[in-house]
């Protein structure tokens, strides 16, 4: 009766438990993340949440799981450490631990991880196919293990069972098949090859594969071990340096991570993304490598495509400051020579080349209009940077990118080291962090970029010396919400149509390829600092280019008796010929070259005024702000924008008409009598 009764409860037990489904334990302080990945996989498996380490190791107290997520980063107790509590108990020990990362992929942390006792990684944001792919295969490992436990426990509490307990077994082995199955199929449909190689394996030749190794390599195995230079023979050349690096510290013990192009037997390359971690027994010693090999081509095609467009839109951006650049220059031109041509009397051959001159100066206003960017594909060419010889040609790009209303101020420490890195992609990096600084200051302002010296050893970097280029904007700061995701590609804080959410992943991503690393200091209306690290070069730069030397400021006419005009233009050349063209119209002209000076004038000073003429991009304050401020004093006040900018203006205050450069005498007589009159008719009113 008794060993009735126990047979029942055995009975009962193994039905309880194959009723119930497994547990997934996520563990991640951000609250969205937790509910995010709940979502996505609560139809595998029941889901427990913890938003601490300590939290999850009080639920592994009380069962067990088929497979834990655990973010890296978490205030208190880290991933790592809640990894190596986990692998130091042993209820828990074996339960598989899938890493979860918004932002590490360096080959040290990665290498860490394992180290930890993690069976993957998975970076954020997650993609949810693929992560319910992941934890499928660990949720039927799990049931499939708890499957064969129950079996066991019931074949001996059970051995003289009839044919329900057969039944049972049977079933049990048909669904292990079915899920090897699943499993087997969905590692054959990824494009990665899992393998085992020897510890002292030379040429390379691996004693497993998994996977459709001859789909990723057009190779069967028997292929490679019957040539066993096959391997390291058909790495690219300019790879096989770095292979060999990393395949000689792997002599030494280490795991290894190293990315390279392969040539298949198609003859095309692949990239290729191979990574190992050192298998040990029980005692400690090493057995042999359990690597990947995983098809990264297409991820690497998807980054130089996210390059070229960045590359493109910012050219974009040097052509609309060169284009407005330009059309100062000829404004100051054609200006000039229609001055010449109403006072200096010439022959007709004379006439006949200066009409030829002033001809061509009206071509460029049309080749501005036709201004193509350029790019092309190129590799990193790292070297020895001067960032004095570095600045001063920055310099001279942003302006033009930036336009007028945005200054650009250099701090350098003395004895600044040299960095190592390529310097067009420092170039183009700098450029993208100062348009930001820029849409970050709709207004106007000042961006400070500031170069000091480093010590490393901390943010993931290297121990050693690097060099610091800080950009920081007075702007509107970033939300600490979106601070951890603005690397991340085609995210953006920007309204649509202003931005593609690619610069900061590109700045990231260059100092990273470049050995450094890029932090993010911002404060929600204070403005926000973009620190890129760049690791110091061991060698001199090569040679040196003098810095343009500085222009020199026009000097502006006398006054004549006669309606007064209020001229403000940063441009010493264009403000000097419209002085002229003004005088010539009969006009007592005073000019002046920033938007503070127009303001600070007196009621008095400003009643005397009677057309205001003001250029539309300039530093410390745009032409718009000028008339606003001007007509709080004066309402009635009449004024024109001149604008030479390419790209279109914007915020223009009511009845101000806008005359673009270069313009002629007539069309800046015209353009007076219009205002004039619109005034006039608005008074009369």
């Amino acid at each position: 009766m008794t060993s009735d009764v126990l047979a029942h409860g055995m009975l009962t037990t193994h039905s309880q438990m194959l009723s119930s489904r497994a547990r997934i334990l996520i563990i991640d302080d951000d609250e969205l993340n937790l509910h995010a990945i709940k979502t996505v996989l609560e139809d595998i498996a029941d889901v427990v949440l913890a938003s601490s380490g300590e939290e999850a190791l009080r639920h592994l107290l009380k069962g067990e799981f088929a497979v834990i997520l655990l973010d890296v980063y978490m205030p208190g107790m880290d991933g790592y450490e809640t990894a190596q509590l986990i692998r130091a108990r042993e209820q828990t020990k074996r339960i598989p631990i899938i890493f979860l990362s918004a932002i590490n992929k360096e080959v040290e942390h990665l290498i860490r991880g394992y180290a930890m006792g993690a069976v993957d990684y998975v970076f954020k944001p997650v993609e949810p196919i693929v992560l319910q792919s992941k934890v499928a295969v660990f949720v039927d490992l799990f049931m499939m293990r708890r499957e064969i436990q129950l079996k066991a426990l019931q074949e001996q509490q059970l051995r003289d069972a009839n044919l329900h307990a057969n039944a049972d077994r049977l079933r049990a082995e048909l669904e292990l098949l079915k899920a090897e199955q699943r499993q087997s199929a969905i590692i054959e449909s990824l494009p990665i090859v899992l393998y085992l190689e020897g510890l002292d394996t030379s040429p390379r030749v691996p004693n497993f594969v998994s996977g459709n190794f001859q789909a990723l390599t057009g190779f069967t195995l028997e292929e490679v071990a019957a040539e066993p230079s096959l391997w390291i023979d058909r790495v690219h050349p300019d790879d096989l340096r770095r292979v060999s690096a990393a395949l000689a510290i792997r002599q030494e013990g280490h795991g290894y991570a190293v990315e390279y192009r392969w040539r298949t037997a198609d003859g095309q390359y692949r990239h290729f993304l191979d990574q190992a971690v050192l298998l040990r027994d029980a005692q400690g010693n090493p057995l042999e490598y359990a690597g990947t090999l995983l098809d990264i081509t297409d991820r690497k095609e998807l980054e130089s495509q996210l390059l070229h467009v960045r590359k493109m839109d910012a050219l974009g951006q040097i052509t609309g400051g060169i284009a407005h650049d330009f059309n100062n220059l000829l404004g100051a031109i054609l200006g000039g020579l229609e001055m010449l041509e109403l006072r200096v009397p010439m022959s007709p051959e004379q006439r006949k080349l200066f009409g030829t001159t002033r001809r061509a100066a009206e071509q460029g206003t049309a080749l501005v209009t036709r201004l193509l960017a350029f790019a092309r594909k190129q590799k990193l060419q790292p070297a020895s940077i001067d960032m004095a010889v570095f600045s001063a040609a920055a310099t001279q790009l942003l302006e033009h990118t930036l336009g007028g209303m945005v200054m650009v101020e250099w701090h350098v420490q003395e004895d600044l080291w040299h960095p190592y890195a390529d310097e067009g992609q420092l170039e183009l990096a700098l450029m993208n962090l100062a348009i930001n600084a820029r849409d970050a200051m709709p207004e106007g302002g000042t961006i400070q970029v500031a170069c000091r010296n480093a010590q490393g050893g901390r943010f993931g970097l290297a121990e050693g010396d690097y060099v610091v280029l800080a950009v920081t904007d007075s702007g509107c700061g970033i939300s600490p919400d979106d601070l951890e995701r603005v690397t991340e590609p085609f995210f953006t804080t920007k309204s649509v149509g202003k931005g593609t959410g690619l610069g900061l992943s590109m700045v990231y991503g260059f100092a990273q390829q470049s050995g450094g690393t890029v932090r993010i200091h911002s404060r929600l209306g204070e403005g926000t600092t973009v620190e890129i690290w760049l690791p110091r070069a061991t060698q001199p730069p090569k040679s040196t280019i003098a810095p343009p030397p500085a222009t020199v400021a026009g000097t502006p006419t006398a006054e004549a008796e006669a309606q007064h005009v209020l001229l403000v233009d940063d441009h010493d050349g264009v403000r000097m010929t419209t002085t002229i063209l003004l005088e010539e119209l009969g006009y007592r002209v005073t000019a002046i070259p920033d938007g503070v000076q127009a303001v600070s004038l007196s009621n008095q000073e400003l009643d005397d005024v009677d057309v205001l003429i003001s250029d539309y991009a300039m530093p410390l304050m745009s032409g718009s702000e000028i008339i606003r401020q001007l007509r709080a004093k004066r309402s009635t006040l009449p004024a024109i924008i001149i604008t030479g900018h390419a790209d279109a203006i914007a915020n223009i205050p009511d009845s101000v008409p806008v005359l673009n450069k270069p313009f002629t005498l007539a069309q800046l007589q015209q353009a007076i009598a219009s205002v004039e009159a619109q005034h006039a008719v608005a008074a009369a009113r």
